[in-house]
């Protein structure tokens, strides 16, 4: 019969170290997998490359069709996207929306190229779905939006300036400093040739925010200009022969017809206002100007009419007449006091001249002869 005391030495050998057990397992399982494999050498073996590179070459070309065809489909709707963008060109060249029609094609063009991206990258790698694609476009568009926001906004204001249409290629703008003959509008700017041959790219989104001035909207365009006429002539007779002469002027047109008005009593002269209509064009507004007003100063010069320099009138405080106020008082720069300064007008030096008695000028005369001269 077994007792306690006869099972403990089994009892006691039972038991063994864990890490021990670990150990061998891990080293029978080296050697099943690496049975060449001699611890603490490097003995990689050539097959195992040639095997590993062999495999990736398989994959390779099991996967060269699948690259060929999205590479093919990508290339046809490449062409494709060319094609539009010259259809869309050509069909509205001759029109007055050919520089909207190039933008359009534009457009066409990039959307054909993104899809064709889209369909080839779903044809060489399957496991990227056009859905999968497009959420992670969607979550990069956010941070290229913001990082791109200045010129997103200026294609925005080009595209909806080429729809609005509030100028042309052609016209005569202006918008801030800047003043000249639209070239081209682009999707990112608008460039404009000012009067003196030089070229500006405005971005877009300044001139669709701000305010622009386009001088050939119409068919005729307001000119004026003031002329200063002497208060001692006949301002009617005046005022005629400036309208006269406005209406014979080569370049002004009748209708709107021009007219001739009274803006100000200026200090020296008063001042009528001469207005006129053209053609709207920079050049033609320059050229008739510059004839309008020569042969206004003409007409006036031959009538008699006076036009009158600005004339100014200093006088010192001195230069003053008795009644011109209480003297005994401080104004205008005076001493007050009971004995003021006495008036000194300007004619009075010159009459106290010419009141001299002859005795003084013969007493002049006497000084000057009793002076040394110089031999």
């Amino acid at each position: 019969m077994a007792t306690p005391l006869n099972l403990l030495p089994f009892a006691l050998a039972v038991p063994q170290d864990d890490a021990a057990t670990d150990a061998a397992t891990s080293e029978a399982a080296n050697e099943v997998a690496n049975p060449n494999d001699v611890p603490g050498e490097v003995d990689v073996s050539i097959d195992t490359v040639w095997g590993t590179v062999d495999n990736m070459i398989d994959s390779f070309m099991d996967r060269l069709p699948f690259l060929l065809v999205g590479v093919v489909v990508f290339a046809i709707f490449y062409f494709i996207a060319k094609l539009v963008r010259r259809f869309v060109r050509r069909a509205t060249k001759d029109k007055s929306s050919a520089n909207l029609g190039r933008v359009m094609g534009r457009v066409a063009q990039w959307v054909l190229i993104f899809v064709g991206l889209i369909l080839a990258v779903a044809i060489m790698a399957p496991s990227i779905t056009p859905g999968k694609l497009l959420t992670s476009l969607g979550i990069g568009g956010v941070a290229i939006g913001f990082a791109f926001k200045d010129i997103l906004q200026n294609f925005m204001a080009g595209l909806l300036i080429l729809l609005n249409e509030p100028f042309k290629i052609g016209d005569q703008i202006a918008s801030g400093d800047h003043e000249g003959t639209v070239e081209s509008i682009e999707t990112r700017a608008t460039l404009i040739k000012t009067y003196d041959g030089k070229r500006v790219v405005i971005p877009n989104s300044q001139i669709y925010t701000n305010p622009v001035v386009v001088n050939t909207a119409y068919d005729a365009i307001r000119t004026q200009y003031d002329v200063g006429v002497g208060y001692g002539d006949d301002l009617r007779q005046a005022a005629k022969i400036i309208l006269q002469t406005l209406e014979s002027a080569e370049g002004v047109v009748s209708d709107p017809a021009p007219d001739v008005v009274a803006t100000e009593l200026g200090g020296s002269s008063v001042v009528l206002r001469a207005r006129w209509w053209t053609a709207p064009e920079r050049a033609n507004v320059v050229r008739v100007g510059n004839s309008v007003i020569s042969d206004i100063k003409e007409a006036l010069d031959d009538a008699g009419i006076d036009m009158p320099y600005p004339t100014n009138v200093t006088l010192l405080h001195d230069q003053t007449e008795d009644r011109d106020g209480d003297r005994t008082r401080q104004r205008e720069g005076w001493p007050a006091g009971e004995n003021p300064p006495k008036p000194r007008p300007i004619g009075s030096q010159r009459n106290k001249n010419k009141s001299k008695s002859p005795s003084d000028a013969g007493d002049t005369q006497a000084m000057n002869a009793d002076r040394p001269h110089a031999e």
